[in-house]
């Protein structure tokens, strides 16, 4: 369900009041930057990044040349996204602090591989996506932009038309045929056929060596970041530990991310010391999914996986935060069966996915609530006629999460944490960050001891510009059912007369022109 647009006008006017909004942001952190231990810029980490993950053919479309067998009517036929309409869009992805993009499979695939996980030629493009001269150039943009590009890649299995299928040369390069019957039997799960599709037997030097040096190739030959990896548990983990290895020694920080489709997180930290450096975070994302499509719902588990994290898994930071993906129904459908308005859904479920520990990663279409149910529903054709309101609120929390280094790298400590009220604090160094979020249908109040924070303080809201000071030793919260608020910990001040005075400027100023484009618009009808 795409959130309906208002008229041209009052679009425009949501951007002019947007902008003001932003502004009296800047002002107000300009004085906090100074009186609030703000912690100096450091060099930057994956652990720093926040990823737009997106489906190439549902995109963007940029280049109608290479619309092959298109049909946005079927959707398990091509919808005419690329490489063009990717970069056509960088901006779109960049407005939103986004500083990475994960892309699903970009390989030759066999017909109808819309979504690429067909593989049929693993060293050429997708002719339907563009040319490999059309993805270096996406790199390129991209890096223009500071913006990092992770590109998905399958070492499983290749589509079921893949040349070596038929080849009797290449006969041990997969499995024997058969299917997974039974999902806790390791051996059924590395040699499985998935859906139907080859297996490859990973075990061969032969396979090896070929996979290796394929995914060596993309990365000298484009310049990419990362791999996300696809299907982890289906493959041996000695041949993970050789893969991290081989690819690492192409680039430096070149970033590893795993899909181990599984919500036990022993099961996905039986790959902790593979050298993939992070992993989706299946069992999070249960969790986000079932407290936040709703109000007034048990939230008491939400902080556990933090707690696990630490426990199984080398840097648990560099774990992928996410709430869809391209393999469940959309949090808005959730959502509207619950006859809940997914705008304010989604703006409580983000507040917390980018503000605990962990990479934040957003599935194309978030930005308008586009809805969805199973594979393939889910996998629909963005609608670039955005809810300003909804985007505008993802900016601000990526602006927000590249500002403050305590919601990248700082520790989590939980203050409440009751059937949907959620309070807690990130540390690191001199910054202190407190999130507050009320997934309840009641106003709620809460007093937090200057013990757990600190005395002659006050609390700054940076989202809804909320201020809370100390009063006799504690700080008392009052926040709106279905709202959240992130705080920054400062210094107490009184009256800041110059702050009230330049934002007061700035809004007469608005009110000034307002009034002078009114009186023009009458005299010319």
């Amino acid at each position: 369900m795409e959130l309906d647009n208002e008229s041209k006008g009052g679009a425009g006017m949501r951007r002019v009041n947007g902008a003001l909004f932003l502004i009296t942001i800047l002002l107000f952190n300009s004085v906090f930057a100074t009186s609030a231990g703000a912690v100096e810029k450091e060099e930057r980490k994956w652990q720093d990044e926040t990823i737009y993950f997106l489906m190439v053919d549902r995109f963007a479309n940029g280049n109608f040349l290479n619309d092959d067998n298109v049909n946005t009517q079927d959707p398990l036929a091509y919808h005419g996204g690329d490489f063009q309409g990717i970069i056509d869009r960088l901006d779109h992805i960049e407005e939103m602090g986004f500083t990475t993009i994960w892309m699903t499979p970009v390989f030759k695939n066999d017909d109808w591989g819309y979504h690429g996980y067909w593989i049929n030629d693993f060293y050429e493009t997708n002719e339907n996506f563009g040319t490999i001269e059309e993805f270096k150039k996406l790199v390129d943009e991209a890096h223009k932009r500071d913006i990092k590009i992770i590109l998905d890649f399958v070492v499983n299995h290749t589509g079921p038309n893949h040349p070596w299928v038929n080849d009797p040369e290449k006969e041990d390069w997969y499995h024997e045929e058969q299917e997974i019957l039974d999902n806790n039997n390791q051996e059924q799960i590395q040699n499985g056929w998935i859906y139907g599709l080859p297996d490859l037997n990973t075990e061969n030097p032969e396979v090896k060596t070929y996979l290796f040096d394929a995914a060596k190739w993309w990365i000298k030959e484009t310049d990419i970041d990362g791999y996300r990896l696809d299907t982890v548990k289906h493959v041996p983990e000695e041949f993970w530990e050789e893969f991290s290895a081989e690819v690492k020694s192409v680039k430096e920080d070149f970033y590893l991310i795993g899909e181990v489709y599984d919500t036990d997180i022993r099961n996905i930290a039986a790959y902790a010391d593979t050298g993939i450096d992070g992993f989706v975070d299946f069992p999070l994302a249960e969790q986000m999914r079932s407290t936040f499509q709703d109000v007034d719902l048990n939230s008491s588990r939400l902080f556990s996986y933090w707690d696990y994290n630490q426990q199984f898994f080398n840097n648990p930071y560099l774990m992928g935060n996410f709430i869809d993906n391209h393999d469940m129904s959309r949090f808005t459908r959730l959502s509207v069966e619950n006859n809940m308005f997914p705008g304010t859904r989604w703006q409580l479920a983000l507040t917390f996915m980018y503000t605990v520990p962990g990479i934040p990663i957003m599935y194309y279409g978030t930005e308008i609530a586009l809805d969805g149910g199973e594979d393939p529903d889910n996998r629909r054709l963005m609608n670039f006629n955005e809810d300003e309101e909804l985007k505008n609120f993802i900016s601000d929390l990526g602006r927000l999460r590249q500002d403050l280094p305590a919601l990248t790298r700082g520790t989590l400590e939980v203050l409440h944490n009751e059937n949907g009220l959620l309070v807690y604090k990130r540390e690191y160094k001199e910054e202190t960050i407190v999130i507050a979020i009320n997934n309840t249908s009641q106003t709620q109040s809460f007093s937090i001891s200057n013990e757990e924070l600190r005395e002659n303080a006050e609390l700054r809201g940076l989202l809804a510009g909320d201020l809370v000071r100390e009063n006799s030793g504690d700080f008392q919260i009052v926040i709106e059912r279905e709202e959240a608020e992130i705080y920054a910990l400062a210094d107490k001040t009184g009256i800041n007369y110059g702050l009230i005075s330049a934002i007061a400027a700035v809004w007469i100023s608005f009110f000034i022109l307002l009034y002078i484009m009114r009186k023009r618009s009458k005299n010319k009808k």
